[in-house]
């Protein structure tokens, strides 16, 4: 592999999808201390998530389309060191610049990432599961993460409880549609997904039922006020899943990488778009 090859299975842009479970933990937080957010922010999203996509892309050797990368290159041994070696250094940096419990907890968090991918263990071969704690942590275990890195309070479990709860809803409705149109792929290697348990149209079903849950939970935690601008930054979003349904019923063929990456890039700038306004009002 080339060093462009490793920088493209890195799908550093594809962090910016993860991207609103920070901004959400930082506009809830009661004090954040901003050296360490900016720490925790490029930890996250530039060293973490690059580390989890490398490794899962060596071990899927994906040929065709995946999360962020259109035509993924043929890996090597290389992209497996690279992700573990970007692992240490996250911990250290983490542990260095932010707290021990930080370093503690995005390595748990990387060692489950691995556990989804790694042929030793492939959660990603149970469908259910693998969903369950993909959604968890990428939700709520990294929302309480954020948290518990920025602020100095004492405050945990009470306060963050429903907006982790929350994140962790949003990661369990989008996930299975991220999946949508790789059942091919996922079946030739044995991998059992949520969306190939749903089918294709059950999959959209399934992420509007999630996301409408979600969302009566953001009704219960925010102001009307709050709430009602919610709506109209995610407005987009909810047009665009809906219009893209219409297509996929008509012809299932549009249930296709492209869709699917305009409706994370959307999803993700909506959310993160509203996230940003509560933390800088």
């Amino acid at each position: 592999m080339t060093a462009k090859d490793i920088l493209l299975h890195l799908r550093i842009p594809f962090s910016f999808f993860l991207m609103p479970v920070y901004w959400f933990a930082i506009s809830q937080a009661t004090i954040v201390d901003k050296s360490r957010a900016i720490w925790v922010f490029v930890i996250l999203h530039l060293l973490i998530y690059t580390a989890s996509n490398a490794y899962n892309s060596y071990f899927d050797k994906d040929e065709g389309s995946i999360g962020g990368l259109e035509k993924p290159p043929a890996v090597d041994d290389k992209l497996f060191w690279v992700a573990w070696v970007i692992d240490t250094i996250a911990v250290i940096l983490g542990f260095l610049f932010v707290n021990p419990l930080f370093a503690l907890l995005i390595f748990i968090y990387s060692m489950v990432s691995k556990a989804y991918s790694d042929d030793k263990v492939r959660l990603k071969k149970y469908a259910v599961f693998s969903w369950f704690i993909v959604g968890l942590f990428q939700g709520a275990f990294t929302y309480y993460t954020i948290i518990l890195a920025v602020s100095n309070n004492d405050e945990f479990l009470q306060p963050h409880l429903l907006p982790a709860i929350i994140s962790t809803l949003m990661l369990w409705a989008i996930y299975p549609i991220t999946q949508v149109y790789q059942h091919e792929e996922d079946r030739k290697r044995g991998d059992r997904t949520m969306s190939m348990l749903l089918g294709i149209k059950g999959t959209f079903i399934f992420t509007a039922a999630v996301f409408t849950v979600a969302f009566s939970l953001f009704f219960l935690y925010f102001p009307e006020s709050d709430f009602i601008i919610l709506l109209l930054f995610n407005l987009p979003t909810l047009a665009y899943f809906s219009w893209w349904f219409l297509q996929v019923l008509k012809d299932s063929g549009q249930a296709d990488f492209h869709h699917v990456m305009w409706l994370n890039l959307l999803a993700s700038l909506c959310l993160n778009g509203f996230y940003i306004w509560l933390y800088m009002r």
